[in-house]
């Protein structure tokens, strides 16, 4: 008797694994202050900290596309998940151990960057290659889970911080550690097809001699930006240009932003099946815009508060229903597109808050103006949404099953 394979088993390991990332992404920063006032280190080191994670994560994603097909997804998701335990049980004892306690934090920092930069490369591609049906949706659940892992650690932390006192974050680090640790044993044992044969997948020369694929990148890039430019600075911003107390900000801000990220996600998993992807991304976009406006340039806290929170609503669809696009356009672009692709919005990541503060120091410190600037994102991606849905079905890669994009 043949058992069919547990397909479903593969997905709940993805959900955990964006849960994973999210973990990696949002514990670090949530301990800055505690970091400065335990070891002594002075702000201008702890900006470092996001700048080694983020670069780290760039240098997984490009090297991804040369080591991944040879040794094979699961071994490569499996060794992402134990880094990241890994890198979590570090920072809570290798800077006590170092003389350097800086040092201590930046190598484990580095460790679980790495686990994040292979999951940002593997999990999309592990779904897409499931034999499921109304694969956009799937996408959109499956990123939904990196929102509600965000909210998770900023709400549990918090919760776990009035609970037991801040001097305690050790414990709580292994206690984070505990769910990539677990999600080790779910890859180990799901079923995990490969997306595109190795001998069938796109040449690295020929994917990126596709001037689509450089649109698609181009989309990645600003959907990355204007996802993070946003949530990287919605806590500062509400503090400071619409002056709400912090713990406010926190909430209405970042935290907020990634709820409505999420339930975005969620919706568009039920309603994709019988929605235009490429439309409602436009859509989205415009009404994206309108959110960067309202937030800039509303003389009323309460409408700028809602300018930050609605943004992460309508920003939402755009990195995975990028990544929709592009497994349409190009169904044989394999574990490289899917590299580039992340590359690309982790680049996205870092252009787009690096502009905000940028922007911001040129006009003062006026971080209104810093975030007005990083509407030329989304701004960007509607172009360039347009272009694509006015080629319409025509659009595909050369020698590529031509898409669907309705």
């Amino acid at each position: 008797m043949t058992v069919s394979p547990n397909y479903h088993k593969t997905l709940r390991a993805c959900y955990l694994g964006y849960v994973t990332q999210a973990i990696c992404a949002n514990f670090a920063p949530l301990l800055f202050l505690t970091f400065q006032k335990t070891y002594g280190i002075s702000l201008g080191k702890i900006a470092l900290i996001p700048t080694v994670f983020f670069m780290t994560q760039l240098a997984v994603d490009f090297a991804a596309t040369e080591f991944v097909d040879r040794i094979g997804y699961r071994a490569c998701v499996v060794a992402a998940h134990i880094l990241s335990a890994v890198g979590l049980v570090m920072l809570a004892f290798l800077p006590d151990i170092l003389p350097v306690p800086f040092l201590g934090i930046l190598i484990s920092v580095m460790v679980y960057a790495v686990s994040s930069g292979l999951i940002e490369v593997l999990v999309s591609p592990i779904v897409e290659a499931c034999p499921f049906e109304n694969k956009a949706g799937r996408m959109s659940l499956l990123h939904s889970f990196y929102c509600w892992g965000m909210v998770g650690v900023v709400l549990g932390s918090t919760l776990f911080f009035a609970l037991f006192h801040l001097e305690n974050w050790r414990i709580l680090t292994l206690l984070w550690a505990l769910i990539p640790f677990f999600n080790v044993f779910n890859f180990l044992t799901c079923p995990i097809e490969r997306l595109v044969e190795k001998e069938d997948s796109m040449e690295m020369g020929k994917l990126l001699g596709q001037p689509l694929f450089w649109l698609l990148i181009l989309l990645m890039i600003c959907s990355g930006a204007a996802e993070n430019s946003m949530t990287q600075w919605a806590s500062a911003f509400a503090e400071a240009a619409i002056g709400v107390p912090k713990t406010i900000g926190d909430l209405a801000g970042p935290c907020l932003f990634a709820v409505f990220m999420g339930i975005s996600r969620v919706l568009y998993a039920k309603m994709s099946s019988k929605a235009d992807l490429a439309k409602n991304m436009v859509v989205c976009g415009i009404l994206c815009i309108g959110c960067y406006l309202l937030a800039t340039l509303s003389a009323f806290p309460i409408l700028g508060l809602a300018g930050c929170a609605l943004c992460g609503f309508f920003v939402g669809i755009m990195w995975p229903g990028t990544i929709s696009l592009s497994s349409k356009a190009c169904p044989k672009g394999g574990t490289a597109m899917f590299a580039f692709l992340a590359l690309a919005g982790d680049l996205g990541g870092s252009m787009g808050p690096m502009l905000v503060g940028f922007v911001s120091g040129l006009a003062g410190g006026n971080l209104k103006s810093g975030l007005l600037a990083a509407v030329v994102f989304p701004v960007v991606l509607v172009l360039g949404l347009m272009v694509l849905r006015r080629k319409g079905a025509a659009v595909h890669f050369k020698g590529a099953k031509k898409p669907d994009m309705e």
